[in-house]
């Protein structure tokens, strides 16, 4: 060995990260490699939303471990040329053949819920069709253009980074352990090599998964959803006693809708409709607008934080799934008088919250802007690491376990059902002001997304942190055993106010646990401003 030695992941010192300024365009992803791509779409003539389906695109070869091209997406984007904000809901609903009767019936469930892990759990994959949807309708390229650095550093390599080296050593470490099922040995033919995981700065390369991004940019998503990869998944699904088939595949269809929003401080805060959970945020937001807040630091303003999103959670859990099938419209979870008397019951103590009744009258994540005025929040997401552990044999796709987070029990607002889209925790952000973009933001990781969200619109809006400091800001997760973890970064005098409070408050040495963000504004001399997560391997690539 020539050169010196060093642990990638050792810190020994505290580091800085200013924010990025640009004028041309910038993208912001959670891997170098994902936001070099989405540069390289806007230097060759693409636009915000082409950077962002080449930077998705890329995510799913270089950052495996989070996506990949089973999951699902969703997008907030702003378009110059029609001067409007759409919201794409790209998660795949639950097979046509899947109910909770026939899982219990079947066996298949995990104790009388939902596995994890396996064919059960898969529902049809919707990223893929994002990409294409996107491009389609607001991009300038096409989709085989946008996916050509994708399907280079799947053919020719990359070199792997840090911290996605230590998520994917982590999954083979259990993966090894659990998945001996003949369903799960495709895993391990893709993601394996001389049997081991790959360590940081491994070049790494996936042939299987290049030539099905090659096919789907060729045939513009068609050979995913009713070609020879639909066909490939249906007769391996089939093989193991999934539900998933090419007829589900073929019928799916990406919705577009009108991104929800919360008024707060003078700004709107965007957000995907249910089934997503980006209404969390917003209810905890229109909780916490009643609220004057003057310092970050501070135990009264975590507490009230705390509380919010607790009581939004609560709610959420029990309404939030695929809006034809809640109980009640969404938009009654965010009337500004239910904010009010939520608002009203946060004392100066840690409560335990469960759902009220409106009165009558809701993963890698990365973003994009372009020297036009477009702007695009996305995220897609496998849901819980490599997902399901099913890997389609001979084409890279791994498909997600979004399926999960159903319910078997006929009585929950979130039970599955045939063709039913689930409760889904990834969300992408977006803020404006005055009718104006103001830009995209987004903070990764399961149920810590909606906390995420409003943790960083807090530190922007309230605490006026630069872009960069409201992405570094030492975070809480509130868990649902009623826990609630803090950074190691965290002044423990907060920590120590806090469990006076009533708060269950444990320290994380994990700063992967508290979500992964990123966000763009544009100024108002059109100027871009960037920060991007300090937590992992996050890149910006601008001009």
């Amino acid at each position: 060995m020539t050169h010196p030695v060093f642990d990638p992941l050792n810190h020994f010192y505290p580091s800085k990260r200013y924010p990025i300024y640009a004028a041309g365009g910038m993208v912001n992803c959670s891997c170098p490699m994902a936001s070099a791509a989405g540069l390289e779409a806007l230097r060759a003539g693409g636009n915000a939303v082409d950077a962002a389906v080449a930077a998705a695109a890329a995510l799913t070869v270089c950052e495996p471990t989070a996506n990949g091209l089973g999951s699902d997406a969703f997008a907030i984007v702003w378009s110059a040329r029609d001067q409007k904000l759409y919201g794409l809901n790209s998660s795949g609903p639950a097979p046509m053949s899947a109910s909770a009767e026939k899982i219990l019936s079947d066996g298949k469930d995990d104790q009388g819920k939902m596995p994890r892990l396996g064919w059960t759990p898969v529902t049809v994959p919707g990223a893929v069709k994002a990409w294409k949807e996107l491009t389609g309708r607001l991009g300038k390229r096409t989709l085989a253009q946008n996916l050509s650095p994708a399907v280079h550093f799947a053919q020719d390599g990359y070199a792997l980074s840090p911290n996605i080296a230590s998520n994917w050593q982590g999954a083979f470490a259990a993966y090894r352990k659990s998945l001996t099922e003949p369903c799960f040995k495709a895993w391990f033919d893709t993601f394996t090599f001389d049997g081991r995981a790959p360590q940081a700065g491994d070049l790494v390369r996936l042939p299987d998964h290049a030539e099905s991004l090659r096919m789907i940019g060729e045939t513009d998503a068609d050979a995913f959803y009713r070609g020879v990869l639909a066909e490939k998944i249906d007769a391996e699904s089939r093989r193991y006693g999934g539900y998933l088939r090419a007829s589900d595949l073929e019928a799916f269809e990406a919705l577009w809708v009108d991104p929800i929003r919360v008024g707060y401080r003078g700004y709107e805060i965007c957000e995907i409709p249910p089934n997503g959970q980006g209404i969390v945020a917003l209810m905890a937001l229109n909780i916490l607008k009643e609220f004057e807040f003057t310092h970050r630091d501070s135990a009264l303003t975590l507490h009230r934080q705390i509380e919010a999103l607790k009581i939004a959670f609560a709610d959420a859990f029990r309404y939030v799934t695929d809006p034809c099938d809640m109980a009640l419209p969404w938009a009654d979870l965010l009337q500004p008088e239910y904010g009010a008397r939520r608002a009203a019951e946060i004392t100066g103590t840690a409560q335990v919250y469960t759902h009220k009744i409106p009165p009558k009258s809701g993963t890698v994540y990365l973003c994009a802007a372009d020297s036009e005025g477009n702007m695009i929040s996305y995220i897609q997401s496998n849901y819980m690491g490599f997902g399901s552990g099913i890997v389609v044999p001979g084409t890279g796709i791994a498909l997600q376990n979004r399926g999960a987070d159903f319910s078997l029990n006929p009585q929950d607002a979130n039970v599955i059902r045939p063709g039913k889209r689930s409760y889904h925790t990834i969300i992408p952000g977006f803020l404006m002001k005055d009718g104006r973009p103001i830009g995209p933001f987004g903070v990764m990781g399961g149920y810590m997304q909606p906390q995420g969200h409003v943790q960083v619109v807090t530190n922007l809006i309230d605490f006026h942190m630069n872009p960069q400091q409201a992405l570094d800001a030492p975070r809480f997760q509130w868990l649902r055993d009623g826990s609630v973890t803090v950074e190691a970064r965290m002044n423990p005098d907060l920590a120590l106010s806090l469990r006076r409070m009533g708060h269950d408050i444990r320290l994380d040495m994990n700063d992967g646990a508290f979500g992964r963000g990123q966000m763009i504004l544009r100024l108002d001399n059109g100027v871009l401003c960037g920060g991007t997560e300090s937590r992992t391997d996050s890149n910006i690539a601008c001009f």
